[in-house]
């Protein structure tokens, strides 16, 4: 194992490193704390953490002191059974003139490992370093870890290319009030609409971007879960998640999930179901939304939603019998709020007419989203806003949204005034 290491070691001191489009995540380093960067497989986290090492070789650190594993690698392996301290071994075995200066250290997938936690915790108290990691479970950020590491890392969220990401690797940046930039960016969105925001599958053609969409699904069920959780029933969890993601942005319960799974011959009891679907979110696959409401009892027994880490992603891997654009456009929609927010809910009215989204901003202040493809219908118009108007007496709110492909304006309620504007321009504009 030293020498393997070793060797990786070496070889990523001789190659290029590639960064690619810089992203819009902005990370604090705080001494004495791992930063940690999770998210969804092929979301960028590997790319992200090359953009860090190319800052600090501009700043003038030399690339003898960077170590990068990514414990995806097959070759490291059988390192999952020793003890982690052969890393820094091997390193000090290159470089032992380094042991008195600041080391990089990057490590890439660590959730492969066991009995990371320790690890790192030692090394931030006894080497003089900084340490950056990323990994594709939700559970790195849980307080289970923040007690491991004794409060000695700050996690940060990467998802796949936001709207204004995707623009930037367009080089779209013309003036935001123009008609050359409205132009531009329709026509962008249209494009994001199709491809989403994975940074590989940007420029493939559809039928190739599904190809590739379907392996990143089938890496996350059965390397991020089946694997990692050694599921004994990987049918089970693969019926489960395309069931899921055929009723993206709808309604579930455990019951309806359990009863489908029932109907298919499965087993399994509801609290595996449950637990299943866990696994599944801690995957950055999919999210779960809650009923907006004071009891926490009464919003787990309600139905909830269901949305995925990227509207493409369910393009490519749904049947298509339950998914039309509207759905495709609220999880964009979700997604783009998740970034920021982790506690999203969905609302509904005293008449049972259901918000779709509704969260505090950054400033702490209750926002209510409505979301719908196209308003030209009356009866449509006339429905969503009604819903909006009643959620907005309800929660005191003066001002409500509805987010649409291409209609904006302005329509003053009863309650206030609800703003329709187009997705596009949504994501352009700043939200606060």
């Amino acid at each position: 194992m030293f020498e393997i290491i070793t060797r990786l070691i070496l070889d990523f001191q001789q190659q290029p490193i590639d960064s690619s489009y810089p992203r819009a995540l902005k990370i604090d380093v705080l001494a004495k704390k791992a930063t940690v960067c999770i998210g969804v497989r092929r979301s960028g986290k590997s790319t992200y953490l090359f953009q860090i090492i190319n800052k600090l070789l501009a700043s003038g650190i030399p690339k003898e002191r960077i170590l990068y594993l990514n414990f995806f690698d097959d070759r490291l392996h059988s390192l999952y059974h020793n003890s982690l301290e052969v890393i820094t071994d091997a390193y000090y075995s290159l470089y032992p003139n380094n042991k008195n200066e600041k080391v990089y250290y990057f490590f890439d997938e660590i959730q492969m490992l066991s009995n990371w936690e320790p690890f790192v915790n030692r090394l931030m108290q006894s080497e003089h370093c900084e340490v950056y990691i990323t990994g594709s479970s939700a559970r790195m950020l849980s307080k289970e870890i923040a007690t491991q590491m004794r409060g000695r890392s700050l996690s940060w969220e990467l998802f796949p290319f936001s709207f204004q990401e995707y623009l930037q690797t367009k080089e779209i940046s013309a003036p935001a009030g123009s008609s050359k930039y409205k132009h531009a960016a329709t026509n962008a969105f249209e494009e994001y609409l199709q491809c989403g925001g994975f940074p590989e599958v940007l420029s493939l053609q559809a039928r190739t971007r599904a190809k590739v969409h379907q392996e990143y699904f089938n890496a996350i069920l059965f390397r991020d879960i089946v694997e990692r959780h050694n599921i004994p029933h990987p049918r089970l969890l693969t019926d489960l998640a395309y069931r899921l993601i055929d009723n993206t942005s709808s309604l579930y319960t455990i019951n309806s999930l359990y009863g489908y799974l029932k109907s298919l011959d499965h087993k399994a009891a509801k609290s595996v179901v449950s637990e299943y679907l866990g696994w599944l979110e801690d995957a950055y696959c999919l999210f779960t939304v809650r009923l907006f409401d004071a009891s926490l009892a009464r919003a787990q027994a309600n139905p909830k939603k269901i949305y995925c880490i990227d509207h493409s992603f369910v393009r490519s891997i749904s049947s298509n019998i339950l998914i039309n654009s509207g759905h495709l456009l609220e999880n964009l929609v979700f997604i783009e709020l998740r970034r920021s927010n982790e506690e999203i809910y969905y609302y509904k009215t005293k008449n049972t007419r259901e918000v779709d989204f509704i969260y505090r901003d950054e400033n702490k202040q209750l926002q209510l989203i409505q979301v719908c493809e196209q308003l030209r219908d009356e009866a449509t118009k006339t429905r969503e806003l009604t819903a909006l108007n009643e959620a907005m007496a309800e929660v005191n709110l003066s001002v409500g949204i509805i987010i649409t492909m291409h209609d904006e304006q302005e329509v003053k309620v009863a309650s206030g005034t609800v703003k329709i504007i187009p997705a596009w321009r949504w994501l352009t504009d700043s939200r606060t």
